[in-house]
């Protein structure tokens, strides 16, 4: 399926022979649409006056994570796996939508891609890295496009949101993966 390269230390993956090892894949694919079609509808919350964040950006750091488990198990395919997603987007949400997601996965892809492909970082350092690196970037860009099709989305709240939100869920998610590394070695 891949020829992608995974560090010597990384022990836990399974041979994509079926539906259950590319679990982290599909859900994937389902988050992207689910969270940018969220973007449209769910309502902006003013936390102090002139400072409103949109709640979306929360848990938008669960697609940054997820895509590592994705690139895990199907390595580079994982930009398949994004267009598919991309053009359930467009369905979902609009093109314009989709472009935004697009660009922002796109360079943020790139990031982890590098980081997932060249370093030989532990999987925990990794899942943390790049989310640290993918974030701000992923969160600017898509925040940018995304305040063309709803005014209010570029701002310093909801782009410190998202980026607090994206680190949150990938330092419990390194926590998670740090501990099951240390029962192993």
């Amino acid at each position: 399926m891949s020829t992608y390269s995974k560090s010597p230390k990384d022990t836990t993956s399974l041979p994509p022979t079926s539906l259950r090892y590319v679990k982290y894949t599909l859900l994937y694919v389902l988050l992207i649409p689910l969270i940018n079609w969220s973007f449209i509808w769910a309502p902006m919350w003013e936390m102090l006056p002139g400072w409103a964040f949109n709640p979306v950006t929360i848990i938008t750091g669960l697609v940054l994570v997820v895509r590592d488990f994705a690139q895990r198990e199907i390595g580079h395919e994982v930009l398949i796996a994004m267009a598919v997603a991309l053009g359930l987007t467009a369905l979902a949400a609009g093109p314009e939508l989709a472009l935004a997601s697009g660009a922002a996965f796109a360079i943020s892809e790139i990031v982890d891609w590098l980081l997932f492909t060249f370093s030989k970082y532990t999987l925990s350092t990794r899942v943390l890295l790049s989310s640290a690196l993918a974030a701000p970037l992923d969160t600017t860009i898509f925040l940018y496009g995304a305040e063309m099709i709803r005014d209010g989305m570029f701002t310093l709240p909801n782009i410190v949101m998202s980026i607090i939100g994206k680190m949150a869920g990938a330092v419990v998610i390194w926590w998670f993966i740090r501990r099951r590394e240390k029962r192993i070695a």
